[in-house]
């Protein structure tokens, strides 16, 4: 079958609620700096009060890297449950004008659209409130098998595994797309997905169901229970057929099989928000592997993306991401 999508996502439709904090404030709502946890609608309503004045800008982490492969030319889809209020509406429009595919029908009956409250404190570290409403409603017949076999690439996000329902509409894509030769690309997304799914990730990289595994250093160390970076990278890329790791200045690195290749982080003028910096690189590693580039082009793909969307507010590209890989994807 043809393949009239680069990549298809399936994640969080969330609208991202971002303001500047103070540490005393982070530290007053008894966060650590930097970190991630999921709220209630009641909690997402007070803490909003409380916060600055704030932007609003469609995200979600899958979303994200779709918003970044389209900014790289490339066509991508996405596949994400909205509710049908405003929220919902503010993220339809802003995927759909960027050139990402996305048909998931709104719904009235799932609460309210998810959000996430990002606190961005003077070091440009986020920490991120997410209340998941709607998005953990997507079901499975949203998973439409033709639509998996028109892309070369799936791309799943780790947050959405939580939920019963999302994780199941997971689970029909990956059958879907193996049974269609597509690849499957998943994101680990954050420490506590590793914490609390490790024995389902085991059993997708066992069962070789992932063929492309994005992570941190922090998530591959915790996933391959080490303390040793480079044994816990020996470790999980026996397991995978491509992996990718991220570390943050320290750049990046991939394995797929004997082969091995790393990246510089980019230079950056001034470090604004790091919010969406590995979902960004995951679009610009994306980008190399569905134009078929090898490892070490796709991985500097990824570092450009990444230190574009740190240097300013936001978690998708304000810059022409085409335009900055220049020769690269020529």
């Amino acid at each position: 079958m043809q393949h009239r999508l680069d990549v298809l996502a399936i994640g969080n439709a969330i609208v991202d609620v971002i303001a500047d904090a103070s540490d005393d404030f982070v530290t007053s709502i008894g966060m650590p700096k930097g970190s991630m946890r999921l709220i209630d609608e009641a909690e997402a309503d007070k803490l909003y009060e409380a916060m600055a004045p704030a932007r609003e800008l469609s995200g979600g982490s899958a979303a994200n890297t779709v918003a970044g492969l389209a900014s790289f030319g490339l066509k991508a889809g996405f596949i994400g449950q909205l509710a049908d209020d405003q929220l919902g509406q503010i993220f339809t429009h802003d995927i759909r004008s960027l050139g990402v595919e996305f048909e998931t029908p709104p719904r009235g009956d799932v609460g309210a659209t998810a959000r996430c409250l990002i606190l961005v404190t003077p070091d440009a570290q986020r920490t991120m409130n997410t209340f998941l409403g709607a998005a953990q409603e997507l079901e499975p017949h949203t998973v439409n098998p033709m639509h998996v076999a028109q892309a070369k690439i799936v791309y799943l996000e780790g947050y959405l595994w939580d939920p019963a329902a999302p994780r199941a509409a997971m689970y029909a894509a990956m059958d879907a797309a193996h049974e269609a030769g597509t690849k499957v690309a998943f994101t680990l997304s954050d420490s506590f997905v590793v914490d609390r799914h490790k024995a389902d990730l085991a059993t997708l990289l066992d069962e070789g169901r992932i063929d492309i595994l994005f992570g941190n250093e922090a998530e591959i160390l915790q996933l391959a229970g080490s303390d040793d970076f480079d044994d816990a990278v020996d470790s999980v890329a026996a397991r995978v057929s491509t992996l990718v790791v991220t570390r943050s200045e320290h750049g990046a690195i991939a394995r797929r099989g004997d082969e091995s290749a790393k990246v510089s982080a980019e230079p950056i003028e001034r470090l604004v928000d790091t919010t969406g910096a590995g979902d960004l690189f995951a679009a610009g590693f994306l980008a190399g592997e569905a134009r078929g580039l090898g490892l070490e082009k796709s991985l500097k793909l990824g570092a450009i993306a990444a230190a574009e969307v740190i240097q300013h507010y936001g978690a998708r590209p304000e810059a022409d991401l085409k335009a900055l890989a220049g020769d690269l994807l020529a």
